[in-house]
């Protein structure tokens, strides 16, 4: 496993983009929270729950978001998308399906035409608690699908999601061969 991998192609245009967007963050308001009863006004509001009559009440508490308890283990990689005119590109954020180490009791969607997600749609409990870090790891099996894209082109689908203020996410979600 290595931490990063780059293309020989990245290498040579990186330099010269006349714009690269930096959007592969996950902000705390995305990352589910366990329940916890003595937060429990804050964790509704920050997830927009409420009683079928609403009744607006501002939450004050001296906890924030960033200390509540994380529901999962979760990780990401990061995915730099690069324009097919090679003067764009974007870090995006892709989130893999964390499963038991019995990976039998998931039924996995078919992405046979998409090697690269195939291979980083699904991480262990396990890979992700050796590794300590919110990013995960590459495996040989991810880097050898990268390397198989590479100077192809590909049409990716990303999410975006505007959280207020100056907070975006962006999640890759599909990628599709053109050829």
């Amino acid at each position: 496993t290595c931490d990063s991998w780059q293309s020989d192609l990245w290498a040579q245009v990186k330099d010269k983009l006349m714009m690269y967007l930096h959007h592969s963050k996950i902000f705390p308001e995305s990352i589910p929270s366990k329940f916890d009863y003595v937060h429990k006004d804050l964790l509704m509001q920050q997830y927009n729950l409420h009683a079928a009559v609403y009744q607006p009440k501002e939450t004050r508490t001296n906890r924030s978001i960033n200390q509540l308890k994380r529901a999962g283990g979760l990780g990401y990689y990061e995915v730099t998308v690069l324009g097919i005119n090679h003067d764009v590109a974007i870090d995006v954020a892709f989130l893999p399906l964390f499963y038991p180490e019995d990976l039998h009791l998931f039924q996995l969607e078919d992405i046979g035409n998409d090697p690269l997600l195939s291979c980083m749609s699904c991480v262990s409990a396990r890979q992700q608690k050796a590794t300590g870090s919110e990013r995960l790891p590459l495996s040989d099996e991810i880097v050898k699908a990268a390397k198989d894209l590479d100077g192809k082109h590909v049409v990716c689908v990303l999410d975006i999601c505007h959280l207020g203020d100056d907070k975006v996410e962006v999640f890759l979600s599909k990628i599709y061969r053109t050829e």
